[in-house]
């Protein structure tokens, strides 16, 4: 929210649906209660309602987990952390992720981003990764309803990323515009064959 507000656009937490309310979602309506979470303990708040345990939450496993949870941890990895992830995994748990974002821009370089470590555990287990951020349409498709805007025509995606931003958004329906601002590579836009709806120079432009 503090980046948007800075960018000048005046936001309430209620309106504000992440990945990580989205990926509690899908585990409540799979009827997992139990989730190893490997988010920032900032984003456990946001899974309050389940029973979490392992990972990064700060408690005991009590038996194997229903679900693990992906997000983004950056520094924060460790080889124990994805030994424990791909154990539960393996172990029959499901494998929920946050988002399959390549990479991000940190004080000026690229960094890497969750998609990673979910393709990871993807390959290291043989199961793939129920997707709740983006790209999935179904995390477009829940954005919309919770600002109680049913017609993805009527909406644009604004972002920096090609993939999670442009492309998922247009798959689910929307426009995905582009920003020049963050990891924008104007190779990538080159390379890729992703064609965004329009691209601007920052959030700002839309202020």
């Amino acid at each position: 929210m503090q980046r948007l507000r800075g960018y000048g656009f005046e936001v309430a937490a209620e309106e504000v649906f992440t990945a990580t309310l989205a990926g509690a979602q899908v585990a409540r309506e799979a009827g997992w209660r139990r989730v190893a979470p490997f988010v920032p303990e900032a984003s456990l708040v946001d899974m309050g309602d389940l029973e979490l345990g392992g990972g990064t939450s700060g408690r005991r496993v009590d038996g194997l987990p229903d679900a693990v949870l992906v997000g983004d941890l950056g520094e924060r990895w460790s080889y124990a952390l994805l030994q424990e992830a791909f154990e539960y995994v393996m172990s029959g748990a499901a494998l929920i992720a946050l988002s399959r974002d390549r990479y991000w821009l940190r004080q000026g370089s690229l960094v890497l981003d969750a998609g990673p470590f979910v393709a990871g555990l993807e390959f290291a287990s043989g199961k793939s990764a129920i997707v709740a951020g983006k790209p999935s349409t179904a995390f477009y498709a829940k954005a919309l309803d919770s600002m109680g805007l049913g017609s993805p025509e009527t909406a644009a995606m604004v972002g920096d990323d090609l993939w999670s931003d442009v492309q998922g958004a247009q798959r689910a329906g929307l426009q995905g515009w582009l920003v020049r601002t963050g990891k924008y590579l104007q190779a990538s836009v080159t390379e890729s064959g992703i064609r965004p709806d329009r691209i601007l120079e920052s959030v700002a432009a839309l202020g």
